[in-house]
């Protein structure tokens, strides 16, 4: 590895800043755990850090648009791949929805139409909601400042 960067400049760097360094000096893809032990070797930190901190690490590429991770488990940068190289992380909702085939949409589509009436029944409303809203009295920003 041959970042052209001091230890004291690296210290002043964010993780995410100095893995990017690593993955364009590298030119390949790079586990989680191996780009970690990469900048823990860097910075000259106890081995503890690894355990301490690799999680947050993960996170951080993770939510930082500058990285992607591949099908492979391996991350780079994205500004060397195509969209369609990038692998979705699944949440829990995704595991929980089914996924509906395009029949299935169409017919959703088709029985909501059919549900739907347009005849206008907004009298028995109009009548209800103003019964109840005839002692209702409208103050206006103004008003409402000298009552209090």
């Amino acid at each position: 590895m041959s970042i052209k960067k001091s230890k004291d400049e690296l210290e002043l760097m964010s993780n995410k800043d100095i893995a990017a360094l690593i993955l364009e000096d590298s030119k390949k893809t790079i586990n989680t755990a191996d780009l970690f032990k990469k900048i823990i070797k860097l910075l000259e930190l106890p081995e503890s850090t690894f355990e301490k901190k690799i999680a947050d690490f993960y996170t951080s590429l993770a939510t930082d648009k500058r990285f992607i991770l591949l099908d492979n488990g391996k991350w780079d940068l994205r500004s060397n791949h195509t969209s369609d190289k990038v692998v979705k992380v699944a949440t829990d909702d995704d595991e929980e929805d089914e996924e509906e085939t395009e029949e299935e949409k169409v017919e959703e589509i088709e029985d909501s139409e059919d549900n739907y009436d347009d005849t206008d029944d907004e009298s028995d409303y109009d009548d209800d909601t103003n019964e109840e809203l005839k002692d209702l009295v409208v103050i206006d920003d103004d008003e409402l400042e000298l009552e209090q």
